[in-house]
């Protein structure tokens, strides 16, 4: 006889490390697009924040695909965090989609546009500021937990129908609860790290020496700094305030998170002599090795939780039966969307000037 539980338990948790691929594959892609279009917030001048939006033209809505299928994952496997992260989230959310909205419509308006090109060029910087932003308030709130209540039985249930009823979890809280100066503090996290690899991106599109290499090149090196502070704090902030965070880093395999910080160090270092080699693309490469390592140390210290004190991967997923066909159906798109977006990546992989991609947007 087939152990449901067991086959509930493996699905759900694969279906956890999909979505942990998922939201990797956005952050490390599409965050250096978002952060190249915070460095063009800064721009001196419109043929600049056009080259750089020109850069990108090739593969920055394939880069954001890959949060639409996290959005659907969600949905499909963890139904409840879908439809609680769209209430204890909501405004976050909403302010991230509407800079990644405000970014997308400025991008296809700014090529076509003659007398409002710095209007445009000035929207889709201010998208890609306020899209990390809000998505990095939202994890930090994610973090804290969401407020929940068990249902109250309706007259007339009792019995077996009434305990299970009572079982399921549901938002409970405000729409402001997700406000704390950990939430907010993610918020501007998220927007240092986009920033940095925004950088490290325009540094390997740009041909060294062009004046947006060269700009990107001390952008970079600053922010490289305001990162290591931003870890820092932050990893001696979730020490404090997190026990289940605390209890894993400090427990029995104490070492393994000691050798996973050194290995975050040493992908660190290496990003960093590759850059001041100017050895542009190596130093992108190994700067998202960084983002990976501390995105995957994220989920293994939440485990088994998918929420931190509100549901457990298993507690949060659909029932196996749906899980089963979910899987059956789904799982073999992952594949072929890492391939187009890998292909989409390498046909578009050269390097350009200022002028030479202006000409393009």
């Amino acid at each position: 006889m087939l152990d449901i539980a067991r086959i509930a338990g493996s699905l759900s948790t694969w279906w956890w490390m999909l979505l942990c691929l998922m939201f990797l594959l956005y952050i490390g892609l599409d965050g250096a697009d978002l952060g190249a279009g915070i460095f063009a917030l800064f721009s001196p001048d419109e043929e600049e924040r056009g080259a750089i939006m020109a850069s990108m033209a090739g593969f920055w809505d394939g880069n954001e695909t890959w949060l639409v299928v996290a959005g659907g994952i969600l949905f499909g496997a963890f139904p409840l965090v879908y439809g609680s992260a769209f209430n204890y989230l909501m405004i976050p959310l909403m302010i991230a989609l509407w800079g990644i909205i405000m970014r997308a419509v400025a991008f296809e308006f700014h090529v076509h546009a003659i007398g409002s090109k710095r209007f445009w060029g000035f929207l889709f910087a201010l998208g890609s500021l306020v899209a990390p932003f809000g998505a990095g308030v939202a994890l930090g709130g994610a973090l804290l937990g969401f407020p929940t209540m068990h249902h109250i039985a309706a007259e007339g249930v009792s019995g077996a129908h009434a305990l299970a009823f009572n079982d399921v979890k549901h938002f409970s809280g405000g729409a402001l609860d997700f406000l704390s100066p950990f939430s907010i503090w993610t918020g501007f996290g998220a927007v240092i790290a986009a920033s940095l690899a925004g950088g490290l991106y325009l540094c390997a599109r740009f041909v060294a020496g062009d004046v947006i290499h060269e700009r990107a090149k001390k952008w970079t090196n600053a922010f490289s700094l305001i990162a290591l502070a931003a870890v820092v704090i932050t990893l001696v902030w979730s020490y404090a305030i997190f026990p289940w965070a605390a209890a894993k880093w400090t427990g029995s395999h104490w070492w393994v998170w000691l050798i996973w910080i050194l290995a975050i160090l040493a992908f660190a270092y290496k990003s960093m002599m590759a850059h001041a080699a100017s050895r542009d693309f190596i130093a992108l490469l190994w700067g998202e090795g960084v983002v990976a390592l501390m995105w995957f140390a994220l989920w293994a210290t939440m485990f088994p939780y998918i929420v931190p004190d509100t549901w457990t991967v298993q507690a949060a997923a659909n029932p196996a039966d749906s899980l089963a066909v979910f899987t059956l159906f789904m799982t073999g798109f992952v594949p072929i969307m890492i391939m187009y977006n890998w292909y989409q990546i390498w046909v578009f992989r050269g390097r350009y000037t200022k002028k030479a991609m202006y000409a393009g947007h």
